[in-house]
C-alpha cells in the first residue's frame, strides 16, 4: 500500500525530470547550428607569406686585352728532284736559300706534305678536240684522284666545255671520281680560260687556311670560245677566219697573263696535261695554247706534261701524285715591312747542291691585314 502511494507521488516528479532533460537536449542540438553559421561567416585567413630568396648576383665577365695577330708567315711548296725527274728527299732547312724580293729569309721550319691536307680541282676538257682519247682520259684522271687523296683530302671535278660547268663540288676521292665517270664528250667550243678562273674562284671561296690547293687540267688549253666571243659573224665556222692569226694570239697571250695572276693571287699549284702530243705543233695558236699552260705551271711551281700517247697519261699522273706528297713547305715570316699589296717574287735554291733542280712558285699577293 504504501509502496503504491510512493510510486503514485514519484510519477510526477519522474516526468517533470525527463521533461528537463528533454528541452536542455534540444537547447544543446539547436545551439550547434548557430555556432557552425557563425565560423562559416568569419573572414578567410591570411595567405601564407611566400619568401622569394634574392637572386645570386651574376658575375661580372674578367675583362680580357683583344689582342690582334697579323701574321706574315708564308709557305712555299718546293718541289725538289735530281736528274732523272725523281723528287729528292730528306733536305734540311739548311740546304736551302730563299729569298723575297732579293732580300734573304729565315726559314721557320719546314712542314710535312702527309700532314697538310689537299683541295685538288681536277679540270677535263670535253670539248670536240678530245673526243678520241676521252675515255682514256677521265678513267686515267679518276684512278689519280684515288690514288693520291686520303681521307683528309678532297677534289672538285669541273668540265671545260663551252662554259665552264661544276660538276662536283668539293668532297672525297671515291664520290669525285664517280661523278668524273658520269662526263660525256659535248663536242662544242672550249672556255679554257673561264674554266681555270671559275675553278680558281671556287678554290679560293672553299678552300680554308692552312691546305694545300691544287688544279690539275686535261686539256690542249685552246680556248675556242673566247675568240668567238670577239667576233659578231653569225657563221661558227667562218668566224676562226674572220679574226687574224695576230689577233688571235694577243687575245691569247692576255687572257693567259689575267688567269695566271689570279692563280697566283689564290695560291694555287697549276699543272697540266696536254693528250695532243705533237699534234699541237699544227698550228701557231695550238703550240702558243701549251706554251700558255708551260708558263702558268711555272709561276706557280707546277708542271706541264706532253705525253707523247694515251699510255704514258698513267705515269704522268703518277709523277704529279709523287710530287704532290714529296714537296717541301718552307714556311717563313717574310721581313718585308712596306705593307704594299704589290706582288712579291720570291726565289728558292738549293746552294750546296746546285745539280738538284727547284721548282717553287714566282712569288705571291700579300694578304689584306
Amino acid at each position: 500500500m504504501h509502496l503504491h502511494n510512493r510510486k503514485r507521488l514519484f510519477a510526477p516528479a519522474l516526468s517533470l525530470i525527463t521533461l528537463a532533460l528533454f528541452v536542455f537536449c534540444g537547447a544543446i542540438f539547436l545551439s550547434v547550428p548557430a555556432g557552425a553559421q557563425k565560423i562559416k561567416q568569419l573572414p578567410a585567413p591570411p595567405p601564407v607569406p611566400r619568401y622569394k630568396p634574392k637572386p645570386t648576383p651574376t658575375p661580372a665577365e674578367p675583362e680580357y686585352e683583344v689582342v690582334r695577330v697579323s701574321s706574315n708567315l708564308v709557305m712555299a711548296p718546293v718541289s725538289v728532284t735530281n736528274a732523272q725527274g725523281q723528287p729528292v728527299l730528306g733536305l734540311k732547312p739548311n740546304d736551302f736559300r730563299i729569298e723575297e724580293d732579293g732580300r734573304p729569309q729565315e726559314i721557320a721550319q719546314i712542314g710535312d706534305p702527309e700532314q697538310v691536307p689537299l683541295d685538288i680541282a681536277l679540270l677535263i676538257d670535253v670539248s670536240g678536240s678530245v673526243v678520241a682519247r676521252f675515255g682514256f682520259e677521265q678513267q686515267a684522271a679518276a684512278s689519280f684522284l684515288q690514288q693520291v687523296l686520303k681521307p683528309e683530302d678532297r677534289a672538285t671535278v669541273f668540265a671545260i666545255d663551252e662554259k665552264p660547268r661544276l660538276i662536283q663540288p668539293l668532297t672525297t676521292a671515291q664520290l669525285a671520281a664517280r661523278k668524273l665517270m658520269t662526263i660525256g664528250p659535248s663536242n662544242s667550243y672550249t672556255a679554257f680560260f673561264d674554266s681555270i678562273l671559275e675553278a680558281t674562284n671556287y678554290l679560293d671561296k672553299s678552300s680554308s687556311t692552312g691546305r694545300r690547293r691544287i688544279v690539275v687540267v686535261i686539256s690542249d688549253g685552246d680556248d675556242t670560245a673566247r675568240i668567238l666571243e670577239v667576233s659578231s659573224a653569225q657563221n661558227r665556222s667562218e668566224n676562226m677566219k674572220l679574226i687574224g692569226v695576230n689577233a688571235q694570239l694577243q687575245l691569247i697571250q692576255k687572257a693567259q697573263l689575267d688567269t695566271q695572276r689570279e692563280v697566283q693571287r689564290a695560291e694555287v699549284t697549276f699543272y697540266s696535261i696536254n693528250p695532243s702530243g705533237q699534234t699541237m705543233h699544227l698550228n701557231v695558236r695550238t703550240a702558243r695554247s701549251e706554251e700558255g699552260m708551260e708558263r702558268i705551271a711555272a709561276a706557280t711551281g707546277g708542271a706541264a706534261f706532253v705525253p707523247r700517247n694515251e699510255t704514258e697519261l698513267a705515269g704522268i699522273f703518277q709523277r704529279i701524285a709523287s710530287e704532290i706528297r714529296s714537296q717541301y713547305l718552307l714556311q717563313y715570316y717574310s721581313n718585308n715591312k712596306s705593307g704594299a699589296a704589290s706582288f712579291r717574287r720570291i726565289n728558292v735554291s738549293t746552294p750546296n747542291q746546285p745539280q738538284l733542280h727547284v721548282r717553287a712558285r714566282e712569288g705571291y699577293f700579300p694578304k689584306a691585314k
